[in-house]
């Protein structure tokens, strides 16, 4: 029986068919063709080597995804917000719980100003006296030295003042007048401190007071007589309620000119002395005030 040209159609091997035939050799033993299956083997390892490569890439793939898609997610928008931009507002941003206690607002009380206890009877209250006053035997005012001489203490206000003076004294209430004289080779200088109950008398008496208002040279111990008669040079001031005035002059009875530098040094030493212990006398109560409380 003839089948056609070349004898019977043999069936052929597809490797990647599991039942395909596999095939054969012309001979007679029908041998298998070893290097056809040789070939055929690392085709199909070829092909599995490029499925494993290409399943790794997808898989990198889809895991890279996975973890856009978590950052996309935490951040709660689009993948374009998930940089510094995309961080919340300080405002935002929950303050912590442990805060340090906030307290209101202090000031310390205004320091008490010692002027003000020098300047009424009612808050004027430490003892006075011309021994408190004018301490010491001596007063020393830069490179001078002065030696202390007689002191007073009056009620009688005008009887220890001259010229125009008095009037002046007694018009505004002075209650007390303390003198004190120092001496400095021949010169010789009386400070006169008047006390009034209110700083507006002794400004009243300091204003009032002219060139002829003069406190009366205080002489003895040792202190001759000055300024009786003899042209002295004066001064008046007040601080407080204390008016205190002076009186420079030679103590051999000549007449003070301008030309008698010494006369007016010694007659300011002993008046800024004067104005030192009265703000002295106010500093003294002023902290004791404070410190009571």
């Amino acid at each position: 029986m003839s089948f056609g040209q070349g004898g019977p159609q043999q069936s052929r091997w597809d490797p990647w068919k599991p039942n395909s035939e596999q095939p054969w050799s012309a001979g007679e033993d029908r041998t298998p063709d070893w290097a056809a299956l040789a070939e055929a083997s690392e085709a199909r390892n070829k092909r599995r080597r490029l499925l494993f490569v290409g399943g790794g890439t997808l898989a990198t793939l889809a895991v890279g995804a996975a973890v856009a898609v978590a950052v996309v997610s935490a951040n709660g928008g689009s993948g374009n917000q998930a940089g510094p931009t995309a961080l919340p507002n300080s405002a935002d941003i929950p303050s912590p719980t442990g805060s340090a206690p906030s307290f209101a607002p202090t000031s310390a009380p205004p320091p008490l100003d010692p002027k003000d206890f020098v300047s009424s009877k009612r808050k004027d209250t430490a003892p006075l006296s011309p021994a408190g006053l004018f301490p010491g035997t001596q007063l020393t005012m830069g490179s001078a030295v002065y030696k202390k001489g007689p002191t007073s203490d009056t009620a009688n206000c005008a009887a220890a003042a001259q010229g125009t003076l008095p009037k002046v004294l007694t018009e505004n209430r002075c209650t007390r007048l303390i003198r004190v004289t120092y001496t400095k080779g021949g010169i010789a200088v009386t400070v006169g401190v008047a006390v009034f109950d209110n700083s507006a008398q002794a400004s009243r008496a300091k204003s009032q007071a002219d060139t002829k208002s003069i406190v009366k040279a205080l002489t003895g111990k040792g202190v001759k007589t000055f300024c009786d008669g003899a042209v002295c040079r004066s001064t008046t001031n007040a601080y407080g309620r204390y008016a205190y005035f002076t009186i420079s002059g030679f103590t051999s009875g000549k007449d003070v000119t301008k030309k008698d530098t010494p006369v007016f040094t010694a007659g300011d030493d002993l008046a800024e002395f004067a104005f030192r212990q009265i703000r002295r006398r106010g500093e003294v109560q002023a902290s004791a005030a404070a410190a009571a409380g």
